[in-house]
């Protein structure tokens, strides 16, 4: 087995589904010691059972929209491991069902929402990590956020609460990448397309949007992995990307480089 995170410990938010699930696989197959942070208990234990014969994953319930149960979750992780060498965030998803969508149409619930879970848990969870990455001075934060923090999207992607939370949580992580960078931290940024997660289905049993993908992401036409984003992951998270702070890495097979 390759041990490129070799005795790493390492937080991964929303780790019981899609990217995050595949973050987690990966990572403790390459030697880390992997928690995960989510808020559904049964998603938890299927990335345990999917991990296979890979011992080093253990799941906490955390609802990460709530400061306070994060807080409680960091502080009970460092009371059974001694430091954090990374924190990769995937936590995150659509604020359609509350509403997000085009600035005049989207309801307040829908823009308050979608902030709280994909910014503010970002947020909550870089916090209490920085404080003990910066003690140690070292760590590592990878955050997950898309291409439409990037660029616009049409009519099928208009939800601008979520670019903007995904845009913003660009910035955020860049921010920090700065501003830690004297500590030893650092931070990057990964924006995916559209990858084949339970996230996307509506995209997926969208046949006008499949037949759009040749344009969207020529690379392949199809969605990409969740194994492709964490990859990527890997290697931002490892000794390998050593030297990279404040980069943002686009894994969507061409959308924003048109």
């Amino acid at each position: 087995m390759s041990a490129a995170l070799n005795g790493k410990t390492v937080i991964i938010t929303g780790g019981g589904s899609g990217i995050g699930q595949a973050t987690a696989i990966l990572f403790a197959q390459q030697g880390a010691q992997v928690t995960i942070f989510d808020i559904d208990s049964q998603a938890i234990a299927t990335t345990i059972q999917n991990a296979d014969r890979t011992p080093a994953i253990r799941g906490w319930l955390v609802d990460l929209t709530n400061p306070d149960e994060v807080s409680a979750a960091f502080q009970n992780y460092f009371q059974i491991k001694p430091r954090l060498d990374i924190l990769v965030n995937v936590a995150g998803g659509s604020g359609r069902r509350w509403g997000d969508g085009p600035v005049d149409e989207c309801s307040l619930e829908g823009w308050y929402k979608t902030l709280d879970l994909n910014l503010n848990s970002t947020f909550y969870c870089c916090k209490y990590a920085l404080e003990k990455m910066k003690t140690q001075k070292s760590g590592v934060i990878v955050t997950v956020s898309s291409v439409l923090g990037l660029v616009g999207g049409d009519e099928d992607f208009a939800t601008h609460a979520y670019a903007a939370s995904k845009g913003a949580s660009i910035s955020l992580t860049r921010s920090i990448a700065a501003y830690y960078a004297p500590y030893g931290i650092r931070a990057n940024v990964i924006c995916p397309g559209l990858i084949a997660t339970p996230m996307s289905q509506r995209a997926q049993n969208n046949q006008h949007i499949r037949e759009k993908l040749v344009q969207l992401q020529p690379l392949t036409g199809d969605f990409g992995s969740p194994q492709d984003v964490a990859q990527a992951a890997l290697y931002l998270a490892s000794d390998s990307a050593a030297f990279v702070t404040g980069s943002v890495l686009s894994v969507d097979g061409g959308w924003t480089v048109r």
